[in-house]
């Protein structure tokens, strides 16, 4: 079987990566994860990977500390995610590339795209850390940024809800999951899927996204193998 996506930017959350431990690192869940990544790449899809920091710092919620620098804590928090990534991937036989958006040669590359591409290219996994390297942006827009730059067929935002809803379904029964939808409608209807300047990244670039649970991490192959899971966002 074929799978649908050739190359894919997939975003995992800080807070997965921690499991029922809710911060840290959980390398048994990190590993079922990374064994759902190596289907694909053994598939021949080429992967790049976002990840998030909520698992160490949650830069908006640190009283009042300098936004500024709580966000260049948050950055430090997704290298130690991706290095811990990184590891797991490799310890399953991944040939794997970190690349930074703050310069830390001793531990990642910088990110440079050309050489992103190259990486994929020879079917190594690239694993982006620090964000955008700026304050003020998510790592959503992080993920979007890449998705764009390294021209992926898709957008992977895996996240601990099964899709997107109307409102929170772990708070409202009645809660109603939208199966497809737009970017344009996540802004007018301010829907919790992801913040506005990746939306509209998103949207005026072209780039469709899947919101999938990843609590059952082969989630991440069957999105790739094209399984109806989560809900699709896209641009009419």
């Amino acid at each position: 079987m074929e799978p649908k996506y050739k190359r894919i930017l997939l975003k995992v959350s800080g807070e997965a990566l921690a499991g029922d431990n809710k911060t840290g690192l959980n390398y048994s869940v990190i590993t079922e994860i990374c064994k759902s990544i190596k289907k694909c790449v053994d598939a021949g899809v080429q992967v790049g990977i976002v990840v998030g920091g909520g698992n160490f710092w949650r830069g908006r919620s640190c009283g009042d500390m300098d936004r500024t620098r709580a966000d260049h804590i948050g950055m430090l928090a997704t290298a130690m995610n991706a290095l811990a990534l990184a590891d797991a991937l490799e310890a399953l036989g991944c040939v794997v590339r970190v690349q930074t958006a703050i310069t830390m040669q001793q531990v990642a590359e910088p990110y440079i795209r050309n050489k992103a591409m190259n990486h994929f290219q020879k079917g190594r996994v690239v694993i982006f850390g620090c964000g955008t390297g700026n304050p003020f942006f998510s790592t959503d827009t992080a993920a979007a940024l890449r998705a764009v730059e390294i021209e992926a067929d898709i957008f992977l935002k895996a996240t601990l809800v099964d899709g997107v809803y109307d409102k929170d379904p772990h708070k409202y029964e009645d809660a109603v999951k939208f199966r497809h939808l737009t970017f344009s409608q996540v802004l007018s209807e301010e829907l919790a899927v992801m913040d506005s300047t990746a939306a509209t990244m998103c949207r005026d670039n072209k780039m469709k996204m899947l919101v999938f649970d990843l609590t059952r991490p082969d989630n991440i192959y069957d999105a790739v193998m094209g399984e109806d899971i989560g809900t699709i966002v896209a641009e009419e």
